[in-house]
């Protein structure tokens, strides 16, 4: 018989299990529970995208793409960009079209690190950041974000973080699980420490359209960033396309060429049908995005004001779809809270910790769900916090 430990790489075995899948696979082997622990659109793919890939389907346009994804989408993706946030990429050489957002990360770490380089990763932030760096051999440094300060990066802070090792500085705004931004002003300062450095920032934006209080800022078009940061967004949740998983990354092509020879390795090529869906989205879906971010703005203020009624406290969310209200004062800890909540009282909510050891006391709640069923979870909230 074989002996798999032998065998595994330990760095691998020793990778956690994501945190929030763990609630998740929880909840689906109960009935009737109300959860609010993913960050998915309840909204269909709007028609008009739908139509646009079956309309490929149709034709039989079925074969591999470039390996940096069609040249139209590429184009579409830049026109976006600079239409948007205000920067520019040459399709041609500075945009890649990859498998979700999530390969966007992956390669990104893969092309710059080596065994021993640093990277700095804000928490609590989404859960792929500290195991992805730490497979591609680096190490994750953690820069804890507190409650009091919006879960915005501290610049002193990140200071601090700095060390000759230091290779990337992770920016996932906006915040998931937080639903905290970072300003244009606010970015300016993190600009300024990272300006006369070699340090990368990898700028997760892929909750960009979904920011509340103004416009959102890429940290690309600050004075002398450009040159240094990677982008990494996609379709899955401005153009409720989850399940078509295509994303971007957009970059210097001293970046680009060699996140491409990962991809070009890994994956050939994105999936055809969602890259036409795609164009389709980019040209003709901004009524889309102002619909939903509507109604997730409505959401917003309701779980908000919803959990405020019921006695537990939280920052106002300025972006993204995600809540992260205090629980620690009820003498329990994120794991017992969420547990006890689910099993008893069948409603289903992620405990922070799994977005960070600073995400202890706290929850994450998705509000990517109906008014509807985001009152039902509240109702059952507020029946187990009044027993405590």
């Amino acid at each position: 018989m074989i002996d798999y430990s032998k065998v595994l790489s330990k760095t691998v075995v020793d990778t956690p299990k994501s945190g929030i899948r763990k609630f998740f696979d929880l909840m689906s082997t109960m009935t009737d529970v109300v959860g609010l622990t993913v960050g998915e659109p309840d909204f269909q793919t709007p028609w008009h995208i739908r139509e646009a890939g079956i309309q490929s389907l149709e034709k039989g346009k079925t074969y591999y793409t470039a390996n940096a994804g069609l040249m139209d989408l590429r184009s579409e993706i830049n026109t976006y960009m600079t239409r948007r946030f205000r920067i520019s990429y040459k399709p041609e050489s500075e945009v890649i079209v990859t498998v979700g957002g999530s390969e966007a990360i992956d390669i990104a770490f893969r092309a710059v690190i080596e065994a021993g380089d640093e990277v700095i990763i804000p928490t609590p932030s989404f859960v792929c950041y500290a195991p992805l760096v730490s497979i591609a051999g680096g190490t994750p440094v953690i820069l804890e974000t507190k409650f009091e300060n919006k879960f915005k990066i501290d610049p002193e802070a990140l200071k601090a973080a700095i060390t000759p090792k230091t290779k990337m500085l992770v920016l996932p705004y906006p915040n998931n699980p937080t639903g905290a931004i970072m300003t244009r002003e606010e970015l300016e300062d993190i600009a300024e420490i990272l300006r006369d450095t070699n340090i990368l920032v990898l700028s997760d934006e892929i909750y960009a359209e979904m920011t509340y209080t103004g416009d959102h800022c890429s940290i690309a078009s600050i004075d002398g960033m450009w040159e240094r940061t990677i982008v990494a967004s996609g379709f899955s949740k401005a153009y409720a396309m989850t399940g078509w998983r295509l994303g971007y990354i957009c970059a210097p092509k001293a970046l680009c060429e060699q996140m491409l020879k990962i991809h070009q390795y890994g994956i050939m090529s994105s999936p055809t049908t969602a890259q036409f869906a795609a164009i389709e989205a980019l040209k003709n879906g901004d009524d889309d995005i102002r619909m939903m971010v509507d109604e997730y703005n409505r959401r917003r203020r309701y779980i908000f004001n919803g959990l405020k009624s019921i006695g537990i406290e939280s920052f106002e969310p300025e972006g993204a779809f995600y809540i992260f209200p205090k629980i620690g004062d009820f003498g329990l800890s994120g794991e017992e809270f969420c547990n006890k909540l689910l099993y008893d009282y069948k409603c289903a909510i992620v405990p922070g910790n799994a977005f960070g050891k600073s995400g202890e006391g706290f929850a994450r709640i998705s509000y990517a769900y109906s008014i509807k069923h985001i009152t039902q979870a509240l109702e059952r909230i507020e029946a187990f916090v009044k027993t405590l």
